[in-house]
């Protein structure tokens, strides 16, 4: 890879700041994001159609819940509001992403109960009761492989995880990775070219 990505950990580029609306759940959302995080300009379609067709936590939910690959916070704001008494993790290798998400969250009045981290800086003896990612597909298929092998085995043991990939970038092939590493793997909607898939143990 050459350039900056959304996953490069220090973005060199200029934040151009700007605004993203968006709705879940009949809850109106105005988040600030910027120029070098991940689909700074509006809710990522597959993120989208993730918050749309997995099954948000209950209202009563507690534990830790994970937002891998956070960006801005969007996945991490929901869980948070639909769920106020979890904590979210809000992990993600870019450092203004990190910034823009901890902001976010205070935005919405989830800055006691959102952690923004660095993968490396969430406690090993964390275990999350819920996982949802629209992961980096882009990091190519090794790199998302490790990180995949990194974060799922730190679901709880009746923990899920919920992860949106569009078709056509292997969605479906990474089904069929998670089944041979041994997960139950439900294709639980296909909306829009994505596939969100339901991950347990």
């Amino acid at each position: 890879m050459t350039g900056e990505h959304y996953f490069t950990a220090e973005p060199a580029t200029t934040a151009r700041r700007r605004e993203v609306e968006f709705t879940v759940a009949g809850r109106d959302y105005t988040l600030a994001s910027a120029s070098g995080v991940f689909s700074a300009d509006r809710l990522d379609p597959g993120t989208a159609v993730l918050l749309r067709k997995a099954e948000l936590p209950a209202a009563g939910t507690t534990g830790d819940l994970l937002d891998l690959g956070c960006g801005f916070g969007p996945i991490s704001c929901v869980l948070a509001s639909t769920a106020p008494s979890a904590t979210v993790w809000a992990v993600d290798v870019n450092e203004r992403a990190r910034e823009f998400a901890a902001a976010n969250a205070e935005r919405i009045g989830a800055g006691d109960r959102i952690r923004v981290r660095a993968p490396d800086d969430v406690p090993d003896e964390v275990r999350f009761a819920q996982l949802w990612s629209n992961p980096p597909i882009r990091i190519g298929k090794d790199e998302l492989h490790e990180l995949l092998r990194r974060w799922l085995p730190r679901l709880a043991p009746d923990g899920v995880a919920w992860l949106v990939v569009a078709r056509h970038l292997g969605g479906d092939s990474l089904h069929r990775w998670l089944v041979d590493e041994g997960w139950q793997v439900e294709r639980h909607a296909s909306q829009k070219g994505y596939r969100v898939l339901r991950v347990g143990r």
